[in-house]
């Protein structure tokens, strides 16, 4: 009987285990990711900027790009490189703009803030944190304005027009 309750209670703690090796985790649909980046180059567009924009994931993979019309062709990586430092640094300290990362190095004593280049990361202003039920699920990245506060209002504008869905 003791042999029948231990190997139960093993098989019970076994079965715990493979159940916490699991992360569930939320990401945007294509479509979403699309329309984020559309209203991105819209927005700008419209304020007569020609720019790119990038929706990454939390694993800093791409999920759409879009180059409007005109668009430098150093902005498709600067656009990645946005989104990815957003979605990969401001994580861990809940950030939600390059601009915050930036603004917070900015003020740390030398000795804390790297020394050497990160691979795909920028502190340039353009990136804006995805957000669902408070917490980050991605980063979306603008490049091409004449001053990264523009890229960050036409990523922002995006945002708030697809923001009642990410609830």
């Amino acid at each position: 009987m003791l042999r029948t309750t231990a190997l139960v209670a093993a098989l019970a703690a076994s079965s715990a285990l493979q159940a916490q090796g699991l992360i569930t985790t939320n990401k945007n649909s294509a479509a979403l990711a699309n329309e984020l980046v559309g209203e991105s180059v819209a927005q700008c567009a419209r304020n007569g900027y020609k720019v790119v924009a990038v929706v990454v994931d939390l694993d800093g993979v791409r999920q759409a790009l879009l180059r409007g019309d005109g668009a430098p062709i150093h902005s498709m990586d600067n656009a990645y490189y946005k989104a990815y430092t957003i979605a990969s640094l401001g994580l861990a300290r809940r950030e939600e703009t390059t601009k915050a990362i930036a603004d917070r190095m900015a003020k740390a004593p030398p000795s804390t803030v790297p020394q050497t280049p990160l691979p795909n990361v920028t502190y340039a202003q353009g990136a804006v944190a995805i957000m669902a039920g408070g917490q980050t699920i991605g980063g979306l990245g603008v490049s091409g304005a004449p001053g990264g506060q523009f890229d960050e209002e036409c990523a922002r504008a995006a945002i708030a027009k697809i923001q009642e869905r990410m609830k």
